[in-house]
């Protein structure tokens, strides 16, 4: 629609908004520009379009605000409060595509110190440098919280026992609506402290039916796992369309797909053969072959913005909730064996010395000669060479960050019990698997060389029947096929993010900065408890944590000391300002690997084929402007995908316990606070906690330094890392939480597993007038 003589333009119209002190309706801008009756008609109509255009959003009160702004006077919800930093998000939030911005509340006097997660806020908001402000107005009732539980029935009276490992109470339920006792169900809370009730707004069914304790992750954390009708429909129009002419033609090489033996979607594809160009003598040419999911999902699309908002796939133990549906993800975007596939072909020419001296980028067209799993491309190349130097070796570039489940490390579907393996066909051996070993040795000394961050910390594997019933649960074997796979990827990673960033495009960048000193004095104090070094004036690289772990030798407790320096590491997180990934040691790194089950890896995607001129689904205006906004957002929801993973496999490992109630087994403690300290049975996982209160009638004092408890009276203590045998009290699957104590009562140092190195004495200052029977030492932790 033309604007009349009269009327502003849309440009004068988002000017005036933004710069406006107060809320911006019709009424205002029409008094601002001094329209006539006449001229406010066509005003009414001229907002209608540019809110049906997505240029403004209407905020309630019928104030308008720029489309992915917030408006200058809404009601806010506190999300985070770290110390005087107080975060917020709108409550109201409806721009599609666009993720929902934090503000930092700000206030005089410092009062929004007193602010915590769940309250809600009137506040006036400005845009200023790269964020968001919130200026509170007026504190506001909180709105209603739900709560995911088991119902239970007690003395013919209904209660709610929630999921939360922290909630220690049950609530009176005062309307079960269909519901009866034992079933998983969604309730709202009512009422205030002490009189706090339930009543049921949706019935979940049984918590513990197979692929149940997946169910209550996904409700819990409010991830989206049903596709609309709507949806599907797009995705299947879109995996009909032909791959056009203009791909470069990759089907005569014998490219493979190497992943785990019940993968159920392909990203990525493997080659590699001696370089016959005589500038690289001794060297490689490899491809890193990646699913062209750019090509299938185009910026603006509903499939993008179900993609965004997913953020990516969650994979279960029982179940996967892919990012893009299953007719992309496990059908046409995925490197099937035998068929013709879109892919983003990476072609790297790598030196003799392992070095990366050339890449291209290229559409192609690819036919895989064979999907092959871990175990048996390990078995094949076996049986065909001399056993390889590097087998149980280093942990194969891997990202040790708290973010590593997503990065490449590979991230298996859900584990069933394998039934012997495929044999690998001999021609391909020796055409394909041996080349690819033989560049990957290349691979591997230049990574050796850089001496990223290697924590070789065991993984659990939950091995389930047919039915979903737990048949195991043990450590995941780490095989040299899979290390191989990740350090192709950290290549194909490596030379995406450096293409990019010589077209001078924006580029997702998968960061990881240096550890914070904080961390850094903690580790120290805690090394020194076994008279480990640690120099804080030195220059911090990952070798120098990998020289912590070798002094380490063999000894008992160097588990231990790698678990708390992986606490001492920063998040990974997405963002367009490079900072480099110090886990990995390298200057310039982004997820370019996994755009099925990455939304990172898809705006890298297209990054790639707008600079680079590759044809359609390249990286909209939009996008690249909104990358710091969509890098928070997509950092927030892996994070989200984490916890639910983490949690639903220490229900498996509760409800595996829970057959084990009243047995005593070897544990491990792998916290110590000064309330009690967290254990875990060995071989097994899951953390249990050993109450403070269960020690005994003897005080105990809590050193932070030596991450110690130690009796006033007799000096015995519980330490970090401490072998003891301890009995299994309470295991609930529902929640995770497992509960141990002490056998015959009492179980100290004198009676446990003493580690091979020698603690110093714990440093105790003692603390008046605490109620509890645990005196605190050290700083408190944030």
């Amino acid at each position: 629609m033309r604007t009349r003589p009269g009327l502003p333009s849309r440009q004068q119209i988002l000017d005036f908004i933004a710069n406006s002190d107060t809320a911006v309706g019709k009424r205002e801008i029409a008094k601002a520009f001094g329209l006539s009756a006449q001229d406010k008609i066509a005003l009414k109509a001229l907002l209608k379009d540019m809110a049906d255009e997505g240029i403004i959003d209407s905020a309630p009160g019928r104030s308008f605000h720029k489309m992915g702004g917030v408006p200058k006077v809404t009601v806010l919800r506190i999300v985070d409060a770290d110390g005087d930093t107080v975060w917020a998000v709108p409550e109201r939030w409806e721009a599609e595509g666009i993720p929902a911005p934090r503000l930092r509340v700000r206030e005089r006097g410092g009062k929004q110190a007193a602010l915590g997660p769940g309250d809600r806020i009137l506040a006036r908001t400005e845009e200023a440098g790269n964020g968001w402000i919130a200026h509170p107005m007026k504190t506001l009732a909180r709105g209603e919280e739900m709560v995911l539980g088991v119902l239970r029935e007690e003395g013919g009276r209904l209660f709610l026992q929630g999921v939360e490992k922290k909630e220690r109470r049950d609530f009176p339920v005062v309307d079960r609506g269909d519901a009866e006792p034992g079933d998983l169900v969604l309730a709202e809370k009512t009422g205030r402290p002490p009189r706090i009730v339930v009543k049921v707004v949706e019935r979940l069914g049984d918590p513990f039916a197979p692929r149940s304790f997946s169910m209550i992750a996904i409700h819990r954390h409010g991830i989206p796992n049903v596709f609309s009708e709507e949806l599907l429909t797009e995705a299947e129009r879109m995996a009909k369309i032909p791959l056009g002419d203009d791909r470069e033609d990759l089907r005569h090489l014998p490219i493979v797909a190497i992943d785990p033996a019940d993968a159920r979607d392909h990203d990525d594809a493997v080659w590699a053969a001696p370089d016959d160009d005589p500038s690289n003598e001794g060297g490689w040419r490899a491809i890193v072959a990646i699913a062209d999911v750019s090509f299938y999902v185009r910026p603006g699309s509903k499939l993008d913005r179900e993609a965004r908002k997913r953020g990516n796939s969650v994979y279960f133990p029982d179940r996967v909730v892919p990012m893009l549906p299953e007719v992309l993800s496990a059908d046409v975007c995925s490197l099937k064996e035998g068929v013709d596939r879109a892919a983003l072909a990476c072609h790297l020419r790598v030196g003799k010395d392992g070095e990366l001296k050339d890449w291209r980028f290229s559409r192609a067209v690819v036919r895989i000669a064979a999907n092959i799993a871990y175990e048996d491309a390990q078995a094949a190349v076996d049986a065909a060479t001399a056993p390889l130097p590097l087998a149980g070796g280093a942990g194969g570039g891997k990202d040790v960050s708290p973010s590593a489940s997503l990065e490449e490390s590979p991230t298996p579907d859900p584990s069933r019990e394998r039934e012997g393996g495929k044999e690998v066909a001999p021609e391909l051996v020796r055409s394909t698997l041996l080349p690819l070993w033989d560049c990957w040795r290349a691979l591997f000394a230049a990574r050796e060389k850089r001496q990223p961050l290697d924590l070789d910390l065991p993984e659990r594997r939950i091995v389930l029947d047919e039915k979903g019933r737990i048949l195991s649960v043990a450590p995941r074997e780490r095989l040299d096929s899979m290390r191989l796979i990740e350090d192709y990827m950290i290549a194909a990673n490596v030379a995406a993010a450096k293409a990019i960033e010589k077209k001078k495009a924006p580029v997702m960048y998968r960061i990881h900065e240096p550890p914070a000193r904080e961390k850094l004095v903690a580790l120290k104090d805690y090394l020194k408890t076994f008279e480990l070094s640690f120099a804080l004036g030195q220059v911090i690289q990952p070798r120098t944590f990998n020289q912590v772990i070798a002094n380490l030798g063999e000894a008992d407790f160097r588990e231990e000391v790698m678990q708390q320096v992986l606490r001492t590491q920063t998040q990974a997180y997405y963002g367009p300002q490079n900072a480099g990934h110090f886990g990995l040691a390298l200057g310039s790194y982004a997820h370019f690997t996994s755009p099925i089950r990455r939304y990172a890896d898809l705006l890298v995607h297209r990054s790639l084929v707008d600079a680079y001129k590759l044809g359609e689904g390249g990286l909209s205006a939009e996008d690249a402007g909104a990358m710091e906004r969509v890098g928070e957002m997509i950092s927030g929801l892996e994070r989200r995908a984490m916890e639910a993973e983490r949690e639903t496999v220490d229900r498996y490992v509760a409800a595996y316990l829970s057959e084990h109630v009243g047995e005593v087994m070897e544990a491990r403690i792998t916290g110590v606070k000064n309330f009690g300290f967290f254990a875990t049975v060995d071989g097994v996982g899951g953390d249990g906690l050993v109450p403070a209160r269960d020690l005994g009638r003897e005080y105990f004092r809590y050193d932070e330094a030596s991450q110690r408890l130690v009796g006033e009276e007799t000096g015995e203590f519980y330490a970090l890392g401490m072998r003891l045998p301890l009995r299994l009290a309470e295991a609930n699957p529902v929640s995770g939480a497992l509960r141990f104590e002490l056998v015959d009562g009492k179980e100290s140092a004198s009676g446990a597993q003493e580690t091979d190195g020698k603690r110093a004495a714990p440093r105790v200052i003692r603390h008046r007038g605490r109620p509890a029977n645990i005196r605190h030492q050290g700083k408190k932790r944030r």
